[in-house]
């Protein structure tokens, strides 16, 4: 009989005591212990078990759970171990997790911040009547609480493992789970200083300058820049994706699906759990899943849907990708035709760069899970181009959604757009990129002074080709792409080649030049005299394309203005 999948439980003490599904990955608990490194950060996609994983430690080495080992751990990976069966429940474990801390405000952000800090101190709220805590920690403890000072707040880890060091004469463990949750917050709300300056300081004070601290062990998804947080941290050992260790520790393997699926009867959807839920790559490891996604697929019964996806969590994924410039925009067509890109890339993502530095950006989408990189990792990762895919069937219908919902705000169909573009109808086209542009685009978005006009021609170029995508079962959408004695801005090129009936568009954007024209109409056909003097629709008569299925389209902007022609 097939065990009962508790959605959401991240306790491991609850799936253990009720017999829940559970994959053992209690190995990982062995490996890092027996790795010894003092503070380890471990960079996982979101939903990748990093929460339960951090549990599982702190189930094993806490002196809250002496005496269960057997009962909680007998038969699984780390307690055939002789040596880790003597250490379970010995060490005191301080635990926090900062999952849920994403204010909108540094104050909010603040706040939640202190209030993790103080339950992690109640926790131990014990050693209130401990004997060898001083009067000095004793007005310590009294000064935690959830108004506490920044400086009380920094300081309260490193405090309480000087007390628990004293109390148990072992040194702590100190456990922190997605510690990044408010940095994105930070950059995405625009109070990155502050914030990153409280971190640093806790960051500092826990992990660093803590001579009570026995181990640390931090979890996120992203590898933030050392220059952000850990700016003094020399004693932290980065896993990341690309890095030989932990490989198997977060995902589920291809075994570990394939015995799933047949505990519940499913093993005849093999092919395509793994066309939907495959594809993460972790140091050359390949064909590992997203846990949460195929947990959820067990427990539907077998029904499939972008389970990951549909979490939580894209909100900084989408931002960046939709502000992106038009070589991002291009690059995601070819990922979005399932092809691949070559990209440089170094996994530490500074947020202040995910705007003008286009490497950011790709460190941030691999780091996340939404691209991956087959094969294995080069000898030289900070300068050798990788190969870069969309990660899954999953992940490509995130970004279909993403693009729907960047739309979405102009209060009306944005397939209406598509149905325009391909019935030649230019002013069906022009009311709807105007209720867009309207409700999207931002003033530096539609800026018209020259020093920023081509950045805004890129993001028009990138707006109409979002829009597009939704057409690829039909028409392979492409851009920046050479035809005739040039490069068009976007085509649409029907699937159903020479002998078929789909039209074939060609479209070229202009931002108005008050210096080449007077009126935006004057754009429209500058644009439109670019298509035929460079002979664009040459490249799509090659491919045996008629020419009278050939529409094309100047479309010219002015601030929010929009004419298309």
């Amino acid at each position: 009989m097939a065990r009962t999948i508790s959605i959401g439980a991240q306790g491991y003490e609850d799936l253990r005591a009720n017999g829940y599904f559970y994959v053992d990955k209690t190995g990982f608990v062995r490996d890092w212990w027996l790795g010894g490194d003092s503070v380890t950060l471990v960079c996982r996609p979101r939903r990748f078990g990093k929460t339960l994983n951090l549990d599982t430690v702190r189930c094993f080495l806490s002196s809250e759970f002496a005496g269960r080992g057997e009962e909680l751990f007998g038969g699984l990976d780390v307690w055939a171990d002789p040596a880790m069966r003597g250490l379970q429940g010995t060490v005191p474990v301080v635990a926090l997790s900062f999952a849920k801390v994403k204010g909108a405000t540094l104050d909010e952000t603040l706040a939640g911040l202190r209030r993790i800090i103080r339950v992690a101190v109640d926790a131990h709220d014990y050693l209130r009547r401990s004997d060898v805590l001083t009067e000095e920690d004793r007005a310590f403890l009294a000064r935690v609480s959830d108004d506490m000072p920044a400086e009380v707040a920094v300081d309260a880890i490193n405090q309480l493992c000087s007390m628990l060091l004293r109390h148990h004469g072992v040194a702590p463990v100190v456990l922190l789970d997605e510690y990044d949750a408010p940095m994105e917050c930070a950059w995405t709300h625009g109070y990155w200083d502050g914030a990153s300056s409280f971190l640093r300081q806790l960051m500092n004070a826990t992990f660093k300058t803590n001579p009570a601290i026995g181990r640390g062990l931090i979890t996120g998804v992203t590898r933030v820049s050392r220059e952000s947080i850990f700016s003094d941290l020399n004693n932290l050992e980065v896993v990341t994706t690309s890095t030989p260790k932990y490989q198997t520790s977060f995902g589920f393997t291809q075994g570990e699906v394939d015995a799933a699926l047949t505990e519940y009867g499913l093993a005849a959807k093999h092919d395509a759990v793994r066309d939907w839920y495959d594809g993460f790559v972790f140091d050359g490891h390949e064909h590992i899943y997203n846990p949460w996604s195929v947990t959820k697929f067990l427990e539907s019964g077998g029904f499939f849907d972008a389970w990951w996806a549909n979490t939580s969590g894209n909100g900084l994924v989408s931002e960046v990708v939709r502000r992106g410039d038009g070589d991002l925009k291009s690059d995601f067509e070819e990922l979005m035709r399932g092809g691949e890109v070559s990209k440089v890339i170094d996994e530490q993502v500074v947020f202040s760069e995910l705007h003008t530095r286009p490497n950011a950006v790709w460190a941030l989408l691999l780091a996340a899970g939404y691209v991956t990189s087959p094969g294995s990792v080069p000898e030289f990762v900070a300068t050798t181009p990788r190969r870069l895919r969309l990660t899954n069937k999953e992940v490509e219908l995130c970004f279909d959604r993403m693009v729907e919902g960047w739309f979405g705000e102009a209060g009306s169909e944005y397939d209406r757009f598509c149905r325009a573009v391909l019935a030649g109808d230019a002013e069906a086209m022009e009311d709807y990129l105007s209720e867009v542009v309207l409700a999207c685009a931002s003033s530096f978005d539609s800026a018209t002074r020259p020093s920023e006009r081509g950045e805004a021609e890129r993001f028009y170029h990138g707006l109409v080709l979002g829009m597009l995508v939704k057409l690829r079962s039909r028409w392979s959408v492409e851009s920046n792409r050479e035809s005739g004695y040039g490069r068009y801005d976007v085509a649409l090129v029907p699937t159903d080649g020479a002998a078929g009936t789909d039209p074939a568009v060609v479209i070229e954007f202009k931002v108005f030049d008050p210096r080449r024209e007077q009126t935006l109409a004057d754009t429209v056909e500058r644009a439109r005299q670019q298509i035929e003097d460079k002979a664009y629709v040459s490249g799509l008569v090659e491919r045996g394309i008629a020419a009278e299925r050939i529409r094309t389209y100047g479309i010219a902007f002015r601030g929010k203005e929009v004419l298309v022609g």
